[in-house]
């Protein structure tokens, strides 16, 4: 190992006590989406008391450039999320959330932490590496339209422009201490559906006088799952899935309408669009058919997220160098949905997966739950890793 290397690391432990008293403070005061005023001033806060300077987009953005020698030459970004959840948290932790109702359950002060970490770490050895590194503390990764997206028009991959951007998030199913890697599709896009059936209701004694919404949207959620089946090609990951169906009648009555919400993701954004026409065409059709009609409305979500290969291939060889092969594994494909995508349209990007899982301690819960959790030691390996991912893609 270098010793370059080696001093990331006795710097990830001298700073890593840090870094787990500053997610402990984000755990206590999270903010939901959009809503990110106080934690964007902290890590604003945090940046000056290194000197770092700071500025804003998209409102509650931050966003910071640690500049090394011959600063112009190459520019790499890092990425974190700064939003919490509309949940109410269960731990019972000395950090537990004193915002009621509100949690980071995805993990996003990990995220925010880690970044402020890495930033400790590199702003001490910028004497030592060429380039700029770009810090990105986005706001809003939980709620439409993305705060990535937001940040991208405000300029964020402008002045300087990065060359490639790497991010990482925890992953609950993975030791702490190992980390994942996955080059190419990983991530799915993530579209919402609304459909609105329209029929004639009446009594349900006397079907020959109604026209049947709820019958025709049983027949609809039934012959959508065709776009997928027989028109999706099996190389592509494609999931149509219905979650919501109101139907406001009762025993003995026809409703005039019935709602449906549903979710549509693929990796493919040729294959998305040409969905979203099929998915159109053949409900307008269907309710027409059946002599009612239908109001759709498909609303586009997040991108898929693809993982730049060469990119993904230094960072994981970089990780196996830093922290041994043994703790770097494969990643399977993931039909969760990213912001991070957004800037995988733009520019090379790498986004990899943080274990923080301890199966010791019961820290097992999944993300999105009330229940959720670290094994901090877990933010050692993230702020080190950080670091060292960004100085050697710098050098490559």
């Amino acid at each position: 190992m270098s010793l370059l290397a080696e001093k990331i690391k006795e710097l990830a432990r001298t700073y890593a006590p840090h870094t787990i008293n500053q997610r402990r403070h984000l755990h206590a005061n999270p903010e939901l989406s959009f809503q990110e005023h106080n934690t964007a001033a902290y890590v604003e806060q945090e940046l000056n008391s290194l000197g770092i300077a700071t500025t804003r987009l998209a409102e509650t953005g931050v966003v910071a450039v640690i500049e090394g020698k011959n600063p112009a030459s190459k520019i790499v970004a890092l990425r974190a999320d700064l939003d919490a959840l509309p949940i109410v948290e269960q731990n019972e932790v000395e950090y537990k959330s004193k915002n009621e109702g509100i949690m980071h359950a995805c993990g996003h002060d990990v995220h925010t932490a880690s970044l402020l970490g890495a930033a400790r770490i590199l702003q001490q050895v910028r004497e030592e590496f060429e380039g700029s590194i770009k810090l990105i503390f986005q706001p809003g990764e939980e709620k439409f339209p993305g705060g990535a997206s937001v940040m991208i028009k405000e300029g964020v991959l402008q002045q300087p422009a990065p060359e490639s951007i790497m991010g990482q998030h925890v992953f609950p199913m993975l030791p702490a201490g190992k980390v994942g890697f996955r080059s190419g599709m990983y991530m799915a896009s993530a579209d919402e559906i609304y459909i609105t059936v329209k029929g004639k209701g009446g009594h349900a004694a006397m079907p020959e006088q109604n026209i049947d919404t709820v019958l025709m949207s049983a027949h609809l959620i039934v012959a959508l799952q065709q776009i997928v089946s027989r028109h999706a090609s099996p190389k592509i990951p494609t999931v149509l899935s219905f979650g919501k169906v109101e139907a406001m009648g009762a025993t003995n009555v026809i409703p005039n309408e019935v709602k449906i919400q549903g979710t549509f993701r693929t990796m493919d954004e040729t294959w998305r669009k040409e969905a979203h026409k099929r998915i159109k065409k053949l409900a307008e059709g269907l309710c027409e058919s059946m002599g009612g009609s239908c109001d759709i409305d498909i609303k586009n979500g997040y991108p898929y997220l693809k993982n730049d290969p060469e990119l993904t291939g230094r960072a994981r060889g970089a990780a196996e160098a830093y922290l041994g092969e043994s703790n770097v594994v494969d990643l399977d494909l993931w039909m969760g949905a990213e912001d991070f995508a957004y800037y995988s349209q733009e520019v090379a990007a790498c986004f990899y997966r943080l274990g923080t899982r301890s199966d010791e301690r019961g820290i097992t819960s999944s993300v999105h739950t009330p229940t959720f959790d670290i094994a901090e030691e877990a933010l050692e390996t993230s702020i080190g890793l950080m670091a060292w991912l960004a100085l050697q893609e710098l050098e490559s």
